[in-house]
């Protein structure tokens, strides 16, 4: 089994205009409405791609059924701890004239240090039936940047792999408990060193270092520019494939599974990385939050590039 969580669940909603006004009127040519978060967007995904997946969330009481009722219908088996209040609510306009997304994200009802416990008392049982355990997105109001760094040190003992998938202080604190996978964001890879990543080198000599310090593997995500993975064995570049993009929103997402799909068959890392790249690509491919399609991932995965950085 593998296990994403989401402490910060959201309904992703997506609405289009033909082009953004700042200050004018927009009016909205499509919109969707999605129950996710990153954690339920990978376990989503992972179950699309035939794994068997769980995702453990706070879940507010308010309207917490829709994340509930989206794991059960995708068949991912789904655990929480409840909280009082709503599921915040993440919009995005996608300006169509650009093809540009932007995101207005609220932050989540807040938690105390009693559900923080029970949450991570449920986090350990079932990293204890699972080969990997995915600790990804934002953190609810009142839960500690080192939350994620806590979980992975109460864990360790275990033989579930973990995988991070973090900003900021959340990233920083979580390496020091030394994640096997980390996948940071171009962007986010340069808030953590502090140093400009302006090419393929920069960014790869930035990932080794981390790999050094102890992480299993870095992968690197590049927006149009591809993506980088990097192990003690060497590093690996996937050019963007070309595709139609329709929402980049939820593609961190599908690369995180599908690289945690590919580890969890036992693939060599060429093939895990292809398998996150397909994923990733097919995710830009649909609408909103929409997530991939596995007949797109299966169509697309022999068109994926590897090359290897020296």
């Amino acid at each position: 089994m593998i296990t994403a969580v989401c402490l910060n669940p959201a309904i992703d909603r997506t609405v289009s205009v033909a082009a953004l006004v700042p200050g004018g009127l927009n009016r909205v040519t499509a919109s969707r409405s999605d129950a996710g978060g990153k954690g339920v967007n990978v376990a989503v995904t992972l179950a699309r791609l035939g794994e068997e997946a769980a995702c453990v969330a706070f879940l507010p009481r308010e309207n917490g059924r829709l994340v509930e009722e989206k794991l059960r219908a995708e068949g991912v088996e789904g655990a929480g701890v409840a909280l009082d209040g709503a599921i915040r609510t993440n919009l995005k306009v996608l300006d169509e004239s650009k093809r540009e997304i932007t995101e207005i994200n609220e932050s989540g009802a807040p938690v105390s240090e009693a559900q923080l416990a029970d949450m991570a008392a449920l986090i350990e049982r079932y990293a204890e039936k699972s080969d990997c355990l995915v600790l990804s997105g934002s953190l609810p109001p009142g839960c500690p940047a080192s939350y994620y760094r806590d979980i992975m040190e109460r864990i360790a003992p275990l033989p579930c792999r973990v995988v991070l998938d973090a900003d900021a202080a959340r990233l920083r604190e979580g390496l020091k408990a030394k994640p096997f996978l980390i996948k940071p964001n171009r962007h986010e890879l340069t808030e953590l060193t502090g140093q400009p990543l302006d090419t393929l080198a920069d960014i790869a000599k930035a990932a080794r270092a981390l790999v050094e310090d102890g992480v299993g593997l870095a992968a690197v995500s590049m927006g149009g520019e591809g993506a980088l993975i990097v192990s003690r064995e060497g590093a690996l570049f996937a050019p963007r494939m070309e595709v139609t993009p329709r929402s980049t929103v939820g593609a961190g997402d599908a690369m995180i599974a599908g690289l945690v799909a590919g580890l969890h068959r036992g693939l060599p890392l060429k093939d895990t990385f292809c398998l996150g790249v397909a994923c990733a690509s097919a995710s830009v491919m649909s609408e909103g939050t929409g997530l991939i399609d596995r007949a797109t991932v299966d169509a697309l995965l022999p068109r994926v590039q590897i090359l290897p950085v020296t």
